[in-house]
C-alpha cells in the first residue's frame, strides 16, 4: 500500500471511531457512574472487541457472518437486546448525594461490569464486520501481505481505542468529572435513551 492509501485508511478509521453512538454513550455512562478508570477500561474493552472484528475481517472470516443470514440476525437480535437493557439500567439509575458520591459510583459499576459493557457494545454489533468489510476491501488486494492485513486492523483497533480513551481521560479529570455527577441523573438518562434508540434503529433497519 501507498503512503497515500495508509493515510486513507486511518482518517477513515478515525472518522468512524469519532462518530457518535452507543460506543460513546456507554463510555460515558461509566464513567459518570463510576470514574475515570471505569471509562478507560470500558474503552480499552471496546475497542478489544472491534480488534476481534479487524483481525477477523483481515483474516477473511467474518465472511461467514455476513453470508450467513441467521447468524447474522441473531447476533443482531442479541446486540439490540443488550443495547436497550444497558438504556434501562442507566435510565433507572440513580444518583447518590454528594457526601456519599465516591462510596456509592464505585459500589453501583465494577471493572468488571464496565469491562463487559465495554467489549459486548462493539462485540455484539455485527454491523462492525460489514463496516470493516466495506472499508478493507478498498485497500487490500491480492498481492497484500498478512502484516499489512494485521496492520490494517491494528489501525483500526488503536482508533478506536485512543479516542475513547481521550474522552474517558477528559471526562473523568478531576475539574470535569465533579461536574458531570452533579447532572448524573440527566447524562445517564440521556445515555440510556440513546442506548434504546440505537436498539430500536438495529432491529428496525
Amino acid at each position: 500500500m501507498t503512503a497515500s492509501s495508509w493515510l486513507s485508511l486511518l482518517a477513515i478509521c478515525a472518522l468512524g471511531a469519532i462518530s457518535p453512538g452507543p460506543s460513546l454513550a456507554a463510555v460515558m455512562k461509566s464513567t459518570v457512574q463510576g470514574s475515570r478508570a471505569h471509562g478507560l477500561v470500558t474503552s480499552i474493552s471496546h475497542a478489544l472487541g472491534i480488534g476481534i472484528y479487524a483481525f477477523l475481517v483481515a483474516a477473511g472470516i467474518a465472511v461467514v457472518i455476513t453470508e450467513t443470514p441467521w447468524l447474522f440476525k441473531f447476533i443482531t437480535y442479541g446486540g439490540s437486546a443488550y443495547l436497550a437493557w444497558m438504556g434501562y439500567k442507566a435510565i433507572t439509575s440513580t444518583s447518590p448525594s454528594l457526601a456519599q458520591e465516591n462510596h456509592q459510583q464505585h459500589k453501583q459499576l465494577s471493572l468488571k461490569q464496565a469491562a463487559i459493557d465495554g467489549f459486548l457494545v462493539s462485540f455484539l454489533n455485527p454491523k462492525i464486520a460489514v463496516f470493516l468489510l466495506a472499508l478493507f476491501s478498498q485497500f487490500v488486494t491480492p498481492e497484500s501481505t498478512i502484516m499489512t492485513k494485521l496492520l490494517m486492523a491494528a489501525i483500526a483497533t488503536l482508533c478506536d481505542g485512543i479516542w475513547y480513551c481521550m474522552i474517558a481521560s477528559v471526562a473523568g479529570h478531576g475539574k470535569v468529572l465533579p461536574a458531570l455527577r452533579k447532572r448524573a441523573t440527566l447524562i445517564n438518562r440521556l445515555c440510556g435513551t440513546l442506548l434504546i434508540l440505537v436498539a430500536l434503529r438495529i432491529l428496525c433497519m
